[in-house]
């Protein structure tokens, strides 16, 4: 008769991946990591945390949903906890380099985000069709800008005055998620929406019409993501 002896537990622990495919191993391992692996919130963004490969570690990354898959900033500690707490203190340097970084448009006086800055709101901010159209219109124009009624068209809208509010709207909603920053650190950069688009050159000449120009900052965000 065949000896049907059961194998002991160490054996049973080493046949565990036994027929398994190397796809599947790598599966099956990245299934046990993600066990481990906390998940909460920064400010803006989603921190991922816990044990891995005998270190303890943090990630932060762009709350979703969002357009992203980026690493933001990451940090080690002798636990979770100080990896948690040391990655905070990574993200509020960010922040702050950031903030010294945005220069002042003189026309108001509002603080213009960095481009980098843009990209990422701009990954996570929910834009219509017609807002992308037009963003993407006077980003192709930049410093010569473009009549208001040419945004419009860009847009499908059938006055200025509802793109002019469409242009505002996307401002207010980069303003809200940039400021949406760390309880430490929400450095302000107000909240008029056209202001974080560009402005509107008023013509001297009454026959001309005003043109929207573009932060040389916010076009070199759409070309990265729209």
């Amino acid at each position: 008769m065949p000896d049907y002896t059961a194998p002991n537990r160490s054996d049973a622990g080493r046949d565990v991946f036994k027929g398994m495919s190397k796809k599947s191993k790598a599966k099956e391992t990245s299934k046990e990591a993600a066990k481990s692996i906390s998940v909460g919130e920064y400010g803006r963004y989603q921190i991922k945390s816990g044990r891995l490969a005998g270190a303890y570690g943090a990630r932060a990354f762009l709350k979703p949903p969002t357009k992203a898959r980026g690493l933001i900033a990451e940090a080690t500690g002798e636990t979770e906890e100080a990896a948690i707490i040391a990655l905070h203190s990574a993200i509020d340097a960010r922040e702050a380099s950031r903030a010294e970084d945005r220069r002042t448009d003189p026309r108001k006086g509002t603080q213009v985000p960095t481009s980098d800055e843009y990209v990422e709101a701009l990954h996570s901010v929910n834009l219509t069709r017609p807002q992308r159209a037009m963003l993407m219109a006077l980003s192709l124009v930049e410093a010569g800008g473009l009549a208001e009624a040419k945004v419009a068209d860009a847009g499908n809208y059938k006055s200025t005055t509802s793109a002019n509010r469409a242009l505002a709207s996307v401002g207010r909603m980069i303003a809200s998620y940039l400021s949406s920053g760390t309880g430490s650190l929400r450095p302000s950069i107000g909240s008029d929406g056209s202001a974080l688009i560009g402005y509107r050159d008023a013509s001297e000449h009454d026959e001309k019409p005003e043109s929207w120009i573009m932060h040389p900052e916010l076009c070199a965000a759409i070309r990265k993501v729209l």
